[in-house]
Parts: C-alpha cells; sequence; structure tokens
C-alpha cells in the first residue's frame, strides 16, 4: 500500500512526537507498505486565499505556487492518507490546517448530492482512504478529540473515500499498524 504522511508538527523539539511517526513509518515499511512522509514545517506551504483560482484559472492547481503541489500529486496517487499532528488549544496545528485548506484544488467547483449531502464531486476517479493521528495535550478532552476527528471525517465525505481510524500518539503504533493492515 502507498502511504503518504502529513507530520504536522510545527515543533521539531517535541521529540516525541517525531519518535512516534518514524516508528510507525519504519513499522510501516517492514510490512511492505510504501510511506512517504512530508515534514510541513520545513516546507513551503502558502495559506489559501480563498481566489478559487484553482477552479478557474488552474483548474487543479492553486494559482499560488508552493511546495502543496508535490503534496497533492503524491495524495492523489496514494492508497491512504495519514494527517498527524499534536492537538494545539484543540485543534491540529496551523501548518496541518494550512496544507488541508490547500487541497481544495482535488475537487471540482460544482456541487452534486451525494448520499443526501452536497458536495463537491471529486477531479480525480479515486481518493485515498484518510486516517488522522494526534498527539493529545495534558488537558485535551474525548469532545476535542470528536470534534477534530468528526471535521476529518466530513473531509472524507467531499473526496468520497472512507475515513478509517482516528488514534491517539498515547497508543501503540501497532495497533495503527494493524488497523492499516486490514484495510
Amino acid at each position: 500500500m502507498k502511504i503518504v504522511v502529513l507530520n504536522g508538527n510545527p515543533d521539531q523539539s517535541n521529540t516525541e512526537f517525531e519518535s512516534y511517526l518514524k516508528g510507525l513509518s519504519d513499522l510501516l515499511e517492514s510490512h511492505d507498505h510504501k510511506v512517504t512522509t512530508f515534514v510541513l514545517r520545513d516546507m513551503d506551504i502558502r495559506y489559501c486565499v480563498g481566489c478559487f483560482g484553482c477552479w478557474v484559472k488552474t483548474p487543479g492547481e492553486c494559482v499560488n505556487a508552493d511546495d502543496s503541489a508535490q503534496i497533492r500529486r503524491e495524495i492523489v496517487n496514494s492508497d491512504l492518507l495519514i494527517f498527524a499532528s499534536p492537538v494545539i488549544i484543540g485543534f491540529t496545528s496551523a501548518v496541518l490546517k494550512r496544507v488541508h485548506d490547500k487541497c481544495i484544488p482535488l475537487v471540482l467547483p460544482y456541487l452534486g448530492i451525494f448520499d443526501g449531502e452536497c458536495h463537491h464531486p471529486g477531479r480525480y476517479d479515486s481518493y485515498p482512504v484518510m486516517g488522522l493521528i494526534l498527539q493529545p495535550e495534558s488537558d485535551t478532552d474525548e469532545e476535542d478529540i470528536q470534534i477534530i476527528t468528526d471535521i476529518y471525517e466530513r473531509d472524507s465525505l467531499n473526496f468520497q473515500t472512507d475515513f478509517v481510524f482516528s488514534k491517539l500518539t498515547t497508543g501503540p503504533v501497532e495497533e495503527i499498524v494493524d488497523e492499516i493492515n486490514g484495510i
């Protein structure tokens, strides 16, 4: 399986999170998965300005060229997309949110009814299934995790794909690998 991990850790001194993702990647690769990890803090990812140029001026590409183009290419050519971030003030990091926003070129500007809801149709025939890995803060509670999970589950609906897991770094990486191997 081809897996893309979006490492949204903004703080390189958060070695616990870095070690967790490295251990996950190593274990996945030992199970014959191909893992591509993007360390978002080290990339040039500009903010989406909401101009919708990616829909009308340069379909499928952001008009403000940055490293997000490389990320989008890898996403559409993968089987599993993992969003990974420490929880910061009750949500994912700003750098992960920026990449999340820069995925809008992956859908078309039109609207359609899918499963009784209004969504944009996909630009591509298929999209990777999605997962979420969160490192909780000391005051992160179940409601915080559920809100974040709900938002990413809704995102999978926009891509008309499945949201397959939401896991915390407080659990063993083997649990995530077992879940991925079962997909």
